[in-house]
């Protein structure tokens, strides 16, 4: 920590669920002013030196899960939903470059008229020069989530944490919408998680940050600057750890 209680990590790796592009009770799938803000917070930690890398989801289009449970085959749902992810990455992308950031998206599915195929080494190299590096395309494989897509990625570059932007302020011991005595934890070890059945993220995503001893961040996107808070290591939300 330091002096001013802030956490130091020199690279992050921020996980956005595709919803968070998009406004509550809009039809549109994308809120241009909603990149904007996002970009915007994301260029203010880069100008700091701070390395950054992005995934995002793709609910906003489309959830394979949801379309399996509706009779869809589930591979094909979520190879649609990967595609999706593509969509929000360029949204991002496009947004970021406009703020004379320069980001770089690389896709676990390949589609080199739009994206660089994932290359672990290449993608360090990005970050290394000062780029933001978003990864689209999932896993590239179905029946894995995007919080796993997170949690793997940034295992493979070296990060220092996974910051997780969700619709609550942290963790709490039981949910805050209906019981409004939850309790909200500032920090939490991965077996207290596990002991209390404390959902973080799904369970392999769970395990590969526990295995690979990688912090996870949950903090609410809701409040504004607070992804530029997070970025720059403020504490808020929860953080789990070892």
């Amino acid at each position: 920590m330091a002096d001013d209680g802030r956490r130091q990590f020199k690279r992050v790796l921020l996980k956005l669920s595709g919803e968070a592009l998009r406004e509550i009770g809009s039809h549109d799938n994308i809120s241009p002013p909603i990149v904007e803000s996002i970009a915007s917070q994301i260029k203010t930690a880069h100008q700091g030196g701070l390395e950054i890398a992005l995934v995002v989801g793709g609910g906003n289009f489309w959830r394979g899960v949801s379309a399996s449970n509706r009779g869809m085959e589930r591979a094909t749902a979520d190879y649609m939903g990967m595609l999706a992810t593509v969509m929000n990455s360029l949204a991002l992308q496009s947004m970021l470059e406009a703020m004379d950031v320069p980001t770089r998206v690389q896709s676990a599915i390949k589609m080199e008229n739009v994206a660089e195929p994932f290359i672990r080494r290449r993608a360090m190299r990005h970050l290394e020069l000062g780029r933001v590096v978003i990864f689209g395309g999932g896993t590239g494989n179905p029946f894995f989530s995007t919080d796993t897509t997170a949690a793997l990625r940034a295992s493979e570059i070296g990060a220092g944490v996974v910051l997780k932007a969700t619709k609550v302020d942290g963790i709490y011991d039981s949910d805050p919408h209906k019981n409004p005595d939850a309790k909200r934890y500032d920090r939490i070890t991965y077996q207290e998680c596990l002991g209390k059945r404390l959902q973080v993220m799904d369970a392999t995503a769970f395990s590969l940050c526990q295995e690979n001893n990688m912090p996870i961040v949950v903090f609410s996107m809701n409040e504004p600057s607070n992804i530029h808070r997070a970025l720059i290591g403020e504490p808020i939300g929860t953080l789990v750890t070892a």
